[in-house]
């Protein structure tokens, strides 16, 4: 098949999570399997120049009765033979950030990703090769759902082309003031509560959901928990109505990018048959955070510091945790209370606690190949990505048991420990009180060699590789081709 990935982030080139990360394997993982993939993707400022490839076609779009022109570069995924088509336009994107800055949203952020969504459909046709299938990922691309299922549905040649629209994080609509409705160019009967409109807002990833052809979302769980209230983020009863064509495939890990036997970014690289590097790459992270080389047990945490990632549960417990005789390391940025919070215990707490606030690919795998157990107390989590990298790494996974983190840890419950298939420690209550004893499980853990080493391997052992997810997407393409 000829399979188009439209995204807003694309590792190594530019991320702010795992949307990036998914966004680079899978393309790879399909291509792999022998399909024709493409992926688009806006052409940042902060995109390497020897990354952004060759002007190769002029792309316009249709804004509040203005035409905005731009253009198409043509480039490859990095590492790959992929073609990578970046939406070139200064006044967009030429920016320092993706989504805005100093904490808050850039104001045009709704007129930026309809130029995107429509610069592609206007730009791809001009390459000679058009998809089968169009995979669009999260709010950022919702709109060239919505443009393609409605004014380019039957414009050719997009006419029967079916669109896949991912969920990454529900939490993030593309919702916008209705006053800027007239920028996107859709027609006034979609602002309608069967479309675009939302409690009198504009919601992007409502219309994409109403209208693609097929939804997915990164974990089994996940999608039966986006069904619910508690979840649902105001938009449960839209999937509901879509349960029949939502399904939840787990995101995989790309082993040639996370896999301790040969990293190039930690100190030593090892493997589940010799663990003798991982002594090294704690040494070495306790010296990158200023910590004293300790055999104490170490946890890291690599996560954007939001509440969405029980962050406040993080900082609330701290105190408590540094009671125990542990280290604790944090790498990422976010919610600028939670960053000052944690600065003002690291510097309580020179010898236990290491923050670096940043997001650093390099750090994050030192992170993993260092830490003896990941924190990961997420309120709610689609798939995450860290606890996969962390199994791999031999770094234990504390996680909260909800959306992908339930599907990927098996707990170190009597009946998971009998069976010998444990792999991590996980809670359900949304408090720092249970966060704070699943930390001392993981303290009592690794006070018992034999058993923290059978679950560490347990972890090692598992197979998260993007095959298994693949085959499922591919299914899922062939699936929505029957039906258009």
């Amino acid at each position: 098949m000829k399979i188009l990935h439209v995204c807003s982030e694309l590792h190594p080139l530019i991320s702010t999570g795992g949307l990036a990360e998914v966004a680079y394997a899978l393309p790879r993982a399909l291509a792999a399997q022998g399909h024709d993939v493409r992926v688009a993707l806006p052409c940042y400022q902060r995109i390497p120049a020897e990354h952004q490839g060759k002007p190769h076609c002029m792309c316009m779009a249709q804004l509040g009765g203005k035409t905005s022109h731009g253009a198409m570069r043509q480039s490859k995924v990095p590492g790959t033979e992929i073609p990578l088509y970046l939406i070139e336009h200064d006044g967009y994107f030429n920016r320092p950030e993706l989504y805005g800055e100093d904490g808050g949203a850039y104001p045009d952020n709704l007129e930026r990703f309809c130029f995107f969504s429509q610069a592609v459909l206007d730009g791809i046709p001009q390459t000679g090769w058009m998809p089968d299938v169009v995979h669009c990922h999260d709010w950022q691309t919702a709109a060239l759902v919505v443009y393609l299922k409605t004014q380019w549905r039957d414009t050719p040649p997009w006419r029967g082309v079916p669109v896949v629209f991912t969920i990454h994080n529900l939490a993030y609509q593309g919702r916008f003031d209705a006053v800027q409705y007239g920028i996107t160019g859709f027609p006034p009967e979609l602002f309608d509560g069967g479309c675009l409109e939302y409690y009198g807002d504009v919601n992007l990833m409502k219309g994409a959901l109403t209208l693609a052809d097929w939804l997915t979302t990164v974990s089994p769980r996940y999608a039966r928990e986006i069904q619910t209230p508690g979840y649902g983020a105001g938009l449960e009863g839209v999937l509901q109505s879509r349960r029949a064509q939502l399904s939840g495939i787990l995101n995989g890990v790309d082993y040639g990018v996370w896999n301790p036997a040969n990293d190039p970014h930690i100190a030593a690289t090892y493997d589940k048959d010799d663990l003798t590097g991982k002594a090294a790459c704690k040494s070495a992270l306790q010296q990158r955070f200023g910590l004293p080389e300790s055999d104490k047990p170490l946890f890291g945490m690599v996560s954007r510091l939001a509440w969405q990632k029980g962050v406040d549960l993080l900082v609330t417990a701290m105190e408590d945790m540094l009671g125990l005789d542990v280290q604790i390391v944090v790498l990422g940025k976010g919610d600028p209370e939670f960053e000052q919070r944690l600065l003002d215990l690291a510097e309580r707490y020179p010898e236990k606690l290491g923050v670096t606030l940043a997001f650093n690919t390099a750090l994050s795998h030192e992170v993993q190949a260092g830490s003896d157990f990941l924190l990961m107390p997420s309120r709610f989590e689609p798939c995450g990505l860290s606890q996969l990298f962390s199994l791999a790494y031999g770094c234990i996974p504390v996680v909260r048991r909800t959306g992908g983190l339930a599907d990927t840890v098996r707990n170190i419950s009597p009946v998971h420990l009998r069976r010998g298939d444990a792999t991590g420690i996980s809670f359900i209550p949304m408090t720092h009180q249970a966060l704070t004893r699943a930390v001392k499980s993981a303290v009592e853990l690794y006070a018992k060699p034999e058993q923290f080493d059978a679950v560490r391997a347990n972890g090692m052992a598992e197979d998260f590789s993007w095959d298994r997810s693949c085959t499922d997407y591919a299914a899922l393409y062939r699936q929505a081709l029957d039906g258009s």
